[in-house]
C-alpha cells in the first residue's frame, strides 16, 4: 500500500464517514416515507395524474 500524506488520510477519513452518514440518512428517510400511512395508502396512488 503506498504511503499517503496526512492530508490524504484526513480526506479519506472524512469521505468514509460522510458516506456512512449519507447512507444512514437515506435508509432512515426511505423507511420513514415508506411506512408512513398517508404516503402508502392506495387513495393517493389513484389520485396520481402523471401517466408513468
Amino acid at each position: 500500500m503506498p504511503q499517503l500524506s496526512p492530508l490524504n488520510w484526513i480526506l479519506l477519513f472524512v469521505l468514509f464517514w460522510s458516506a456512512v452518514l449519507c447512507m444512514s440518512v437515506l435508509l432512515w428517510w426511505s423507511s420513514k416515507v415508506f411506512f408512513q400511512g398517508s404516503f402508502s395508502s392506495s387513495k393517493t396512488l389513484k389520485e396520481n395524474k402523471w401517466n408513468w
